[in-house]
């Protein structure tokens, strides 16, 4: 297999691109919503609870700054983005010492923290000052508490509650119902109920093919799954279309990336950044996405869409096969070397449709609109942005799983299914944590806060995956999504992105389609 091979830009053609982006972000200063109340506790206290848990500290957990961004001035933005994304590096290279340094942890009880978690907190000390000052010379002000994100601490992999309350966004369309626990960032966060097997999976490591996931807690057979699902149910709990509203469809058909178009950059989060997303990524539809593609070049670009008019960017992690075998990317970064390791699937189906509102008329979608939807780092940001949907064939209408990868009876396929955002604040294409410019529906279906009901994207994944097999505690040849490598390859990491490039002709066409109850592909 092949990645993006486009050339890279130098640094300055990428400050170019960034400050000449069209992302109507708004305002001036910087605001920040729910800090983590537990960033004030002393590392003392944050290893004494490690200590205390009983258990072999399993990753590194940290505040997310970006997901607390909610305005940055243009001026800022390269700059800003820049810093985001070595935040990100900085965890990574900490998870890479956590994860080879058994030894000396178990000789040491002292060595997580005089040597990992303290050095990161310096680290990310400097990196959050330089945020501040590019804010404030672009005309911005920043909030006291940026400094309290710095702090990080250790995790097991047997979290007992979740942080998913903590940002406070977009709660109505959080795949679970997140029980207030304690914030985000701690060592007993995390956002995932694990079964009562993941502690005899990790007595041995954290599992997988690399070490560092997944385990035999994260399968569950789904023939052993009560039934939890509803027909058409989406990730909000609602029906996508009632009997009333826009009822039609438009299914775009772009193929299953089999031109292997991959790259582990994300140009939503981390534009002009190598390696920014720090896992591999199918590319289906836009041919030319990658860190450094602007938004006239994505325009511009060719399309493995059928339909040409549609040029927009859908991308998501690849799932792998962790079966003991290597993909052509064993030794690069954002693959092997960061523990995505195995075979890459390439999706037997990948059915992407838009649906309507069940409430009323949608209207089209801006070019270059921009959607993230789950959180790639939601084992320890908690479930208040994940949207995770997974299943097999046959079971689809009777069990979705949220934090479970399932093993399917034979004959059967595993499912990834995601339903976009659909709600638009009628402004912005993105917004500085590329979330609050979008929201799901409300209980009745309705937009909240004025914003306009669109199209809602449903991206239908599915597999054939040889079944995993749990023996003595432990899972043979497991499948699982790419992830951050301190993300551990948890199912509830799954996410999904879209960048709008339909052509106006045809978002008039889509629009029309649904709005008149059609369905047209």
């Amino acid at each position: 297999m092949g990645r993006n091979t486009r050339k890279r830009r130098t640094p300055m053609a990428t400050k170019a691109i960034a400050a000449s982006a069209a992302l109507a972000l708004g305002g001036g200063g910087l605001i920040w919503a729910n800090f983590y109340a537990s960033a004030h506790e002393s590392n003392d206290s944050a290893w004494n609870q490690t200590k205390a848990a009983d258990a072999q500290v399993a990753t590194i957990s940290c505040p997310d700054v970006g997901q607390k961004l909610t305005s940055v001035p243009r001026g800022a933005r390269s700059g800003v983005y820049t810093e985001l994304a070595n935040l990100d590096k900085q965890i990574t290279e900490a998870y890479t010492r956590l994860a080879s340094t058994r030894q000396a942890q178990a000789n040491d009880a002292n060595f997580v923290q005089n040597a990992i978690v303290s050095p990161l907190k310096d680290k990310r000390t400097a990196t959050l000052d330089r945020i501040r000052v590019s804010i404030q010379r672009a005309g911005g002000s920043v909030s006291n508490s940026l400094s309290q994100l710095a702090a990080c601490t250790t995790q097991t992999a047997t979290p007992q509650t979740n942080a998913g309350e903590a940002d406070g966004q977009q709660q109505d369309g959080g795949q679970a119902s997140a029980s207030p626990g304690q914030d985000g960032g701690q060592q007993q966060d995390g956002g995932q109920q694990q079964g009562d097997g993941q502690n005899d999976g990790q007595q041995q490591g954290n599992g997988g093919q690399a070490g560092n996931g997944p385990v035999a807690a994260d399968f569950v057979d789904i023939t052993q799954v009560q039934g939890n699902a509803q027909l058409g149910v989406g990730a909000n709990g609602l029906k996508a279309n009632g009997n009333s509203g826009s009822r039609g469809s438009f299914t775009t058909r772009c193929g299953t990336n089999g031109n292997d178009n991959h790259n582990t950059d994300n140009v939503i989060v981390a534009p002009g950044v190598t390696n920014g997303a720090h896992h591999l990524h199918d590319y289906v539809g836009n041919q030319n996405n990658d860190a450094f593609a602007s938004d006239q070049e994505l325009a511009g670009a060719g399309t493995s869409c059928q339909n040409q008019g549609d040029k927009s960017s859908y991308f998501w992690p690849v799932l792998r096969l962790q079966d003991g075998s290597q993909d052509f990317d064993q030794n690069n970064d954002g693959g092997g070397k960061e523990g995505n390791v195995g075979k890459i699937l390439q999706p037997a189906q990948a059915q992407l449709k838009f649906v309507g509102n069940k409430r009323g008329n949608v209207v089209a979608m801006p070019t270059a609109l921009r959607i993230i939807t789950g959180d790639a780092k939601s084992f320890v940001n908690g479930l208040g942005n994940a949207n995770v949907n997974w299943s097999c064939t046959g079971f689809e209408n009777k069990v979705q799983l949220e934090d479970k990868y399932p093993i399917c009876p034979e004959g059967s396929q595993v499912v990834r299914t995601t339903n976009f955002q659909s709600c638009w604040d009628g402004q912005n294409i993105d917004s500085a944590n590329h979330r609050t410019h979008v929201a799901f529906v409300q209980a009745d279906g309705t937009c909240a806060n004025g914003f306009k009901a669109i199209p809602q994207l449903q991206v239908r994944l599915v597999y054939d995956v040889p079944a995993p097999k749990i023996e003595n505690g432990q899972v043979v040849n497991p499948y699982a999504v790419d992830t951050f490598p301190e993300q551990l390859h948890k199912p509830v990491t799954d996410h999904n992105d879209f960048i709008n490039f339909f052509s106006q002709n045809l978002m008039s066409k889509v629009v029309n389609c649904i709005n008149t109850g059609r369905r047209c592909a």
